[in-house]
């Protein structure tokens, strides 16, 4: 069978994909799995543009679409919509969000939801298709029927990760490849090493999707897949990179055996940096330059209340180790909308104060799906899924919105403005530029980005357009 897949497209002002647009590597993971049986195609609306040239010339007999974040709600809706329009027989969905709330895809142009993991749920209801059998004896999905969604019942995770198959970066262009990047990362590529976290963070819905399960391939399949990567830059996208550090430890070793080298960026907490300040070290020699700490609060209590169970002094102390081995830090807050004029002015000091790198500011957000959303769900006043971008509160704020969002984009401006983080960039990007790595296009990009995050204007006008607890699922007509 013909399976086009599809990524959705970007969209906002300010907006994350602006400053990182990465390889849509659970499509590839899936298309890896398809493509010994089938013909597929990946559509990534973000670099392709509109879906319906690619409808036309491949003429799919199925259209897989990934909905992993809750922004991508509406647009996913529409995409469905539109392949139905265009003729395609049957128009599937997957991805973190659409697996946790199938409810919000339960439109006629939408014909099953694939539920968890999709490297073995997809080709089993592609072939499944094909055959002409019963998707009923599919598990793992969820059918929308003229009697409402049904539940072909949970398909049992992957054991070995090992067995998942290599995505199929092929099916991307070269072309198309050089334009993914984070921040002045580029060309970029991501590996994804294991799945789960340990921890029960109540904003986090990734442990929710995973049902707890920890689970992790091996080094010698993660320097495999290291091996076959062309791209200089690697983004680990792990939720929780260093959950084994005896297995971290392995995979440098394996690298340095191999003389694989190239600069990394993985995600990890605090406290065992702290624990283990020699897997960074030992990480930094094999090519280490970014880690990415959930930093989330500067106060105990804060932290106590979205469950992290970590303190600010470990915090700091993970900060002094990775700063100590010349590799940057992209220390993540989260803003509380009960923050008022006194919290935003300490957290302006302290990421000038202490130095971190690239601070990242997110609103706290109540994700469908996680404890959080379940616990304050109450409180929230929309439904309006595109303002779930960690960018805009969906509860009340303590202070006035344009007071709320000048304060929010206070902390970008001090941040990449007023501390000169640009300018201590300077070198690299002077080098990227000589080396012709990166554009005056892409460094355009960047820049304009950066004054969209540091002006409180720009989080105020999708405000405007606000339906307050409409359904998601009829809610196809939001846009921005």
């Amino acid at each position: 069978m013909k399976v086009l897949l599809v990524q959705p497209p970007q969209f906002g002002k300010p907006g994350f994909t602006k400053v990182a647009l990465v390889e849509p590597l659970g499509l590839e993971m899936v298309a890896g799995a398809l493509v010994p049986d089938h013909e597929v195609r990946i559509h990534d609306m973000r670099v392709d543009g509109d879906l319906e040239p690619a409808l036309a010339d491949f003429r799919p007999d199925a259209v897989g679409i990934s909905c992993s974040f809750t922004i991508d709600v509406f647009r996913t809706q529409k995409i469905a919509q539109v392949a139905k329009d265009n003729g395609a027989p049957f128009v599937f969905i997957g991805g973190l969000h659409a697996s946790l709330n199938p409810s919000d895809f339960s439109g006629e142009a939408i014909d099953a939801i694939v539920i968890g993991e999709g490297e073995f749920g997809a080709p089993e209801l592609i072939n499944t298709l094909r055959d002409g059998g019963d998707l009923n004896s599919v598990p793992g999905l969820m059918l929308n029927t003229a009697d409402g969604q049904i539940s072909t019942g949970a398909r049992k995770p992957v054991d070995n990760m090992d067995d998942l198959p290599f995505p199929a970066r092929d099916l991307v262009p070269k072309r198309r490849r050089r334009r993914y990047f984070f921040n002045f990362w580029k060309p970029l590529a991501t590996i994804e090493t294991a799945r789960g976290c340990p921890h029960r963070c109540n904003f986090c819905s990734v442990w929710a999707f995973f049902e707890g399960r920890c689970r992790t391939k091996s080094p010698e399949r993660v320097v495999e897949e290291l091996a076959r990567l062309k791209e200089k830059f690697v983004l680990i996208t792990d939720d929780n990179f260093l959950m084994s550090v005896k297995r971290a430890d392995a995979i440098a070793d394996l690298l340095m055996a191999r003389g694989i080298k190239k600069h990394y960026s993985f995600q990890a907490r605090s406290d065992t940096i702290v624990k283990h300040p020699e897997i960074i070290a030992k990480w930094h020699k094999v090519g280490l330059s970014h880690v990415f700490i959930g930093f989330e609060s500067l106060d105990e209590e804060e932290l106590k209340a979205v469950n992290k169970k970590n303190s600010v002094a470990t915090n700091d102390a993970a900060l002094k180790i990775i700063r100590g081995q010349d590799v940057s830090v992209t220390g993540a807050f989260i803003i509380n909308p009960d923050y008022g004029h006194q919290e935003f002015e300490r957290l302006r000091n302290y990421v000038t104060s202490h130095g971190v790198n690239v601070p990242q500011f997110t609103v706290l957000t109540p994700l469908p799906g996680t404890d959080l959303f379940r616990e304050i769900e109450g409180k929230i006043v929309t439904r309006n899924y595109e303002l779930y971008d960690f960018l805009h509160s969906v509860v009340p704020t303590k202070l006035d919105p344009a007071e709320f969002y000048k304060e929010f984009a206070s902390l970008y401006r001090t941040a990449y403005v007023n501390s000169g983080v640009l300018v201590q960039r300077a070198v690299p990007l002077i080098k990227g530029l000589a080396t012709r790595r990166l554009t005056f296009s892409h460094l355009r990009r960047i820049l304009k980005s950066a004054r969209e995050f540091a002006d409180g204007r720009n989080y105020l006008e999708p405000l405007k357009s606000v339906n307050p607890l409409k359904p998601a699922r009829n809610h196809g007509e939001a846009g921005n």
